[in-house]
């Protein structure tokens, strides 16, 4: 087809974000799929099935490849470690009934994807839909393009101008075909749906080719029993996916038909309901409570929003309008990381708006169904993010070692029966069979049994989980980043004292609490104003820190609906005024006019408020250091950054404040906040005592112990930072404190790395290193937190973050193990949710995921070491063109394993953290010794039962009474007297069905009884789970299972051995069995214990053979012990001259806080 198609075949679709993928183009060609149903006919279906699994295949031969231009198929592949495939038709929308000339279409719609995906002059959009998301083709750009978003290239000034009176119908109807409706529609799935996908899993396809070779066998009562279990297995899978289906429907389905009010361009508003919406639409904002159906931009008043659907953050969220900023930014790159502030999301509810002098509270229409925040949501627990976990890649590697094992099985049970002039057909069945008993079908149910206990073990202790997945990965966790206020401290703070400031000096401090009330001033009306606080349902709400500070003047809040204002008209404003208990103040009160709410990026907030019949003022209030910077010099006292010292290293949370009077004539409305916040005059400190949660110093002392670093990542003060993270214990008295600063360096993009010890003494390099040294990262951005988790992720740690939910969204997302402390089941962004508000879920999630971790290997085991052992008993057996009868496997697979699989994951975890990690990988050498050994000794404990019986004095190949009757041969010769023998025979011709053997029962009885000493051998106890002996339903499960055995060893009843294919054997040939079955157990326990279980022995064997960790960390850690320079104190590097790669000669230091030996064995 020549270079062009091919060149254009390929794209990347959402670049750069989270969901990203790759596409390809394809064209159905007509002879390949006529090829393809000849196929699936001839195959009865067998190739249809395959191509449901493997999507990539069914496009492969099905269609050749085009641009994507030219497609109607496209094949999309992720971009993770997993790559997974699957397969989209491309579908064309027509929108020639919206468009009946070009003056349907207004210029300024030119350079919206609305406008180029629109093909001239067919009037037809070319459209796929992923993972809920439409996409449409860029005519222009030649690429699909996302819709259902307002387009990122606007500016501020472009979004008031373009949107700020409303789409025209026209506009509003195109767009509505091309997004489809403003819903996320969860419909919950018809039962017939999820039988059929349940039905077509890999592993019940498995299960049915099994029970059609057990059916052919005969097999009849196992193969009847193993489609019970599976039908059971479907059946609780369906009406678990159904329950989900359903609670997720009921969850969103409130938000998908809401009645609103729009602004039409022309026509005025008008009320429609809001699936209606698309993006660019103008919604109206009433006043009184509103749940929002859509994402949007506010572009004109004030709202007040409850976002704990979304963040677990219960206080009402701020809102100001987008600024109409006449510049050529992007808005998003305008607003930088304060875009927030101006964005609605779509499921948070509206409980109060302020309209400005423009008369209604107005926002632009942003993102509508799941393109929006609550969208994400849904789709993230829709289309979970599958987890590359080493536990999971080696399990897969495994079973391929079992399936190579079974085809060496296969071959040499075809030889055996060849050999021996079989027919064709029980040639292949046998050889089918042997597949089937080394694989272990239930190995995947089996490693989520454990999961699933875990699961529920986290949610009686208050921590919800919505990715399960992950809960092995918190037994690797050793790292974990804490956010400090409302985390490792108390969320409310007090206040301790008021440093006010008068003429560029400190004056005498106001402490808290006082007996006289602060007096009237500057500061006093900083202090009742400079807040978002509002009143809800009748209390004052909002950031703990206002609420505080607030309360303090004794004043309160009339929250009025309206108040008049010379310069503004009727506008919506908060007035605060003296209390019944507040100190005589010469004002009624005061009016804010004006909010700009705290920023993370800038470190502060300011509002404007005026003293009822007086002239505008603004007061801010922030980080002191940034607070001073925009104050003129001479209001700042010379010995501000003493004081400011002072405090901080004493713990305290140091808030700075400032005040500027404001012209008259110029309405709020109309000043920025640079204008605002620019020549101010400086107020003084406002101390507040940040006080350590109850909990926080004994479990990161626990977390020390068991070498798990901990982390503090805050927006504070380094000096605050500092001093908590020295009283909860993060950093020890003895430990030697360096301050490291990065700043901007003025009309460069490189930045500068200062050190500075904080103490004296001395201790290279840059951004690694400070990561692995590293234990506060102070006035950090939500950013900035999220790439200091994927930096640590970098470097080969495994992080978890634990964070209130609001500023932590994004690294709570990032993180391995992302903890909220939060009061909702689930947030946006974090995996595991805790109800307590306490750090305390941290080490229990730790030794829950460690204990979940073993019992997934132990099982694995037990499950591989299960199939080995009936597989190598089987093959014995096919020598002698024997096999295990019917009930023989029955009881193996049904009373033995079933039962162990389901009771060995109820050991719970262990109480006390050890400071090492259980072991992340499969095919590491302590397992596959563990696996191999126990193969050996199941293996020569069968084979020498197998010949030494046959050496016995009453072995006999042909009559299989004769051990029993040879004992007692008065009761022999009685019976011949009587012609029983030939009764006898008749009966056993009548009952054996060709198994029973005395290789047979001796294979069966020390095989099943050797399934039990691999249980127990397996069922590991301390140091990750507690002792074997606690999981009594597991140890009852045993006793009862062994005592079955060895009933069915000793009993002697004709009737019963006939069933079970069993015969009589000599009590000594018993006894001889039971022997053999305890030098095993006695072998097997004592490797485990004192080799693979043997930690000192494997760090010996590590030390010898000079092994190094593979971990980058590690490797730092390793050079960097050697290095006599680090750290370079009172130094500064630039970032040009710091792009340093950690291949050859870079290396790390022991960190005091975190010097381990633990590599995973």
């Amino acid at each position: 087809m020549g270079e062009n198609p091919a060149k254009n075949h390929y794209a990347q679709l959402n670049q750069g974000e989270e969901n990203e993928m790759e596409i390809f183009g394809y064209k159905t060609q007509g002879c390949r799929r006529a090829l393809c149903i000849a196929g699936y006919i001839l195959s009865c279906g067998a190739l249809r099935l395959l191509f449901y699994w493997k999507p990539e295949w069914d496009v492969w031969i099905n269609c050749i490849r085009c641009s994507l231009e030219e497609a109607d198929i496209v094949l999309l592949r992720t971009t993770d470690d997993f790559q997974t495939y699957s397969r989209k038709t491309v579908t064309w929308i027509s929108v020639s009934a919206f468009i009946k000339s070009r003056s349907d279409y207004p210029a300024t719609e030119e350079d919206s994807i609305f406008s180029k995906a629109i093909m001239k002059p067919s009037l037809l959009v070319k459209t796929i839909q992923v993972q809920k998301i439409h996409y449409v083709w860029n005519v222009y750009t030649k690429q699909f393009q996302k819709v259902g978003v307002l387009e990122d290239h606007y500016t501020c000034s472009a979004i008031h101008d373009k949107f700020g009176s409303g789409l025209t119908c026209n506009e509003q109807n195109v767009r509505r075909v091309m997004c489809g409706p403003n819903t996320i529609d969860v419909p919950v799935i018809p039962i017939w749906k999820l039988l059929i996908k349940e039905v077509l899993n890999p592993f019940y396809v498995f299960q049915l080719f099994s029970v059609c070779l057990w059916f052919a066998e005969d097999y009849m009562e196992y193969a009847i029993a193993i489609i019970f279990m599976s039908l059971l297995s479907i059946f609780l899978a369906v009406y678990d996916l159904r329950k989900q289906s359903i609670k997720l429907h009921r969850l969103v389905e409130s938000h998908n038909n809401i009645m609103v009010t729009v602004c039409r361009n022309k026509e005025g508003f008008q009320e429609l309901e809001s699936h209606y919406l698309v993006p660019g639409d103008l919604l109206i904002l009433k006043e009184g409570k509103t749940l929002l159906p859509c994402d949007a931009i506010l572009v004109s008043g004030q709202c007040t929003v409850n976002e704990s659907m979304l963040t677990g953050e219960s206080i009402p969220v701020t809102k100001i309008h987008l600024p109409q900023a006449d510049n050529l930014k992007p808005w998003r790159v305008y607003c930088a990381e304060d875009y927030r502030k101006h964005v609605l999301f779509c499921g948070t509810e509206v409980i109060q708006t302020k309209a400005d002098d423009r008369g209604v509270v107005k926002a632009v229409v942003l993102q509508t169904g799941f393109n929006t925040a609550k969208g994400d949501l849904v789709r993230s627990i829709l289309y979970p993010k599958p987890m590359n976990f080493k536990l999971y890649r080696d399990a897969l590697r495994f079973l391929m070692c079992l399936i190579a094992f079974a085809a060496i099985g296969m071959i040499y049970t075809v030889c055996v029966f060849a050999l021996n002039g079989e027919e064709t057909g029980e040639v292949v069945k046998k050889a089918l069979d042997v597949i089937t008993i080394a694989v272990p079908p239930a190995l995947p149910a089996a490693l989520t049994t454990g999961i699933i206990y875990t699961q529920q073990r986290l949610k009686k202790k208050g921590i919800f989980c919505i990715s399960p997945q992950r809960i092995n990965m918190c037994g690797q966790l050793n790292l974990v980043c804490f956010d400090k206020t409302g985390t490792l401290t108390e969320d409310g703070l007090d206040l301790w004292g008021l440093l006010p400031s008068e003429r560029n000096c400190f004056q005498n401090i106001h402490s808290f609490p006082a007996d006289h009330g602060l007096p009237w001033g500057p500061v006093f009306k900083a202090l009742a104003v400079c807040h978002s606080l509002i009143v809800w349902e009748g209390k004052i709400q909002g950031d703990p820190l206002d609420v505080k500070m607030f309360e303090a003047t004794n004043w309160v809040i009339d929250d009025s609906s309206g108040h008049q204002n010379e310069d503004q008209g009727s506008t919506h404003a908060t007035v605060v005024r003296p209390g019944l208990q507040a100190t005589t103040a010469p004002v009624e009160g005061i009016t804010i006019l004006r909010q700009f709410p705290f920023s993370s990026a800038l470190q502060r907030m300011s509002v404007i408020a005026q003293e009822i019949g007086g002239d505008p003022q603004a007061f801010i209030k922030g980080a002191p250091e940034t607070v001073a910077m925009l104050c003129r010099a001479e209001t700042v006292p010379s010995n501000f950054e003493s004081k400011l010292l002072l405090y901080t290293a004493q713990g305290f949370r140091v808030i700075g404040l400032a005040c500027k009077s404001l012209q008259a004539g110029k309405p709020p409305a109309a000043l920025t906040r640079e204008e605002v916040e620019s020549d101010l005059t400086f107020l003084g400190l406002l101390i507040m005592e940040n006080r350590l949660k109850r909990d926080t110093k004994p479990v990161l002392e626990e977390l020390s112990a068991a070498r798990i670093r901990s982390v503090m990542v805050t927006g504070d003060n380094i000096q605050t930072a500092i001093t908590v993270a020295k009283s909860a214990g993060m950093i020890a008295p003895t430990h030697r404190v360096i301050l490291v600063e990065a700043n901007k360096v003025p009309g460069s993009f490189s930045a500068s790395i200062t050190w500075k010890s904080l103490e004296e003494n001395k201790t290279e390099d840059y951004r690694s290193l400070l990561l692995l040294n590293g234990t506060v990262f102070a006035r950090m951005s939500p950013s900035q937190k999220s790439s200091l988790v994927e930096e640590f992720q970098k470097l080969d740690y495994f992080v978890g973050m634990c964070g209130d939910g609001a500023n932590d969204c994004g690294a709570l997302k990032v993180a391995h193990a992302g903890i909220s402390l939060s009061e909702q089941e689930a947030s946006v962004a974090s995996p595991f949710t805790s109800r307590t508000p306490s750090i305390a879920c941290v080490p229990e999630l730790i030794r829950e995921g460690r204990a979940a971790l073993v019992t997934s290997f132990c099982m694995f085991k037990y499950m591989a070491l299960y199939s080995i052992i009936q597989y190598l008993g089987v093959l014995l057996l096919y020598w002698q063109l024997n096999s295990f009868g019917n009930y023989q496997f029955l009881f193996q697979d049904l009373a033995i394993t079933t039962i162990i699989g389901v009771t060995m994951s109820f050991t719970r975890a262990y109480p006390k953290l050890v400071p090492y990690r259980p072991p992340s990988q499969l095919i590491s050498p302590p397992l596959l010794l563990s696996v191999v050994l126990n193969t050996l000794f199941s293996l020569s404990m069968q084979i020498f039962g197998f010949v030494v019986v046959q050496e016995q004095p009453w072995y006999s190949q042909t009559d299989i009474h004769s051990a029993c009757l040879s004992v007692n041969n008065r009761e022999r010769n009685s019976s011949s007297s009587l012609g029983l023998p030939g009764v006898r025979d008749g009966a056993h011709e009548q009952t054996d069905n060709g198994y029973r053997s005395y290789e047979n029962t001796t294979v069966w009885l020390l095989s099943t009884i050797n399934c039990l000493i691999v249980a127990l051998v397996f069922s590991k106890g301390k140091p990750f789970r507690q002792p074997i002996y606690t999981n009594y339903v597991f140890i009852l499960v045993l006793i009862g299972q062994l005592g079955i055995c060895l009933f069915l060893m000793f009993a002697d009843i004709d009737d019963l051995y006939s069933k079970m294919d069993l015969v009589c054997t000599p009590t000594s040939w018993r006894i001889s069995m039971v022997g053999m079955l305890a030098v095993t157990l006695a072998v097997s326990f004592l490797v485990e214990e004192a080799v693979i279980e043997n930690r000192p022995l494997w760090l010996l064997l590590k030390k010898t053979f000079q092994y190094h960790s593979k971990s980058h960390y590690k490797r730092l850690q390793h050079v960097l012990e050697q290095d006599s320079a680090w750290p370079p104190l009172n130094e500064t590097f630039f970032s040009d001259s710091v792009a340093v790669t950690v291949e050859g000669n870079m290396g790390g230091h022991s960190n005091p806080t975190f010097d381990s030996s633990e590599d995973s064995l």
